[in-house]
C-alpha cells in the first residue's frame, strides 16, 4: 500500500532511508548519480515551494499533462524502471550531495507538517487542482521509486 507522506512515522521512514545514502551509493538502474537523484527528487517539491525556479507549462502542454501524464503520476501504480521523465526533472550536472540531501529532508518535513488539509484542492504546477491523496501518491511514489533505485 501507498505510504502516507502526511503521517509522521511514514515521513520519518523516508528520511531514515535518505540518511542511509552516501555520496558513493550507486543506482541499481538508470543513469543518475545519487546526488543527481536527490536534486531530481527536490524538483517535485520546488514546484510547490519555490515555483519561481521553474517555468509553468503553457496551455496546450498543461492540457496534455492533465490528460495523459497526470493519471500515471498521481495514481496508485508504481513507476517502472527507466520511466521517461519531464525535461525540468533531467539533472545533467553533478550536485552537492549534502546540500541536496538536506533540502530533500527539509521538504519532506515541511510537507508532513503542513499536513493533508494544506494540499487538499491545492493547484499543482502541471496537473491543476489535486486532492490530498493525489499529492500523497505523487510524492510517495516518486520517493519510493528513487530510493528503491539506490537500494535504500
Amino acid at each position: 500500500t501507498m505510504q502516507d507522506i502526511f503521517n509522521t512515522k511514514d515521513a520519518q521512514n523516508y528520511i531514515d532511508r535518505i540518511n542511509k545514502l552516501t555520496p558513493e551509493t550507486i543506482g541499481k538502474w538508470g543513469k543518475m548519480t545519487v546526488d543527481q537523484m536527490l536534486t531530481h527528487c527536490n524538483v517535485t517539491y520546488e514546484m510547490v515551494y519555490e515555483p519561481q525556479k521553474h517555468r509553468a507549462p503553457s496551455g496546450i502542454a498543461k492540457f496534455i499533462l492533465k490528460k495523459f501524464v497526470k493519471p500515471k503520476v498521481v495514481g496508485e501504480k508504481s513507476y517502472s524502471q527507466n520511466s521517461p521523465t519531464a525535461p525540468q526533472f533531467l539533472i545533467k550536472e553533478r550536485q552537492d550531495f549534502d546540500l541536496e540531501k538536506k533540502r530533500l529532508i527539509g521538504f519532506i518535513q515541511k510537507t508532513q507538517q503542513l499536513g493533508r488539509e494544506a494540499f487538499d484542492g491545492k493547484e499543482s504546477f502541471s496537473f491543476g487542482k489535486l486532492t490530498a491523496q493525489e499529492w500523497n501518491n505523487m510524492f510517495a511514489k516518486h520517493l519510493n521509486h528513487h530510493l528503491d533505485q539506490f537500494g535504500v
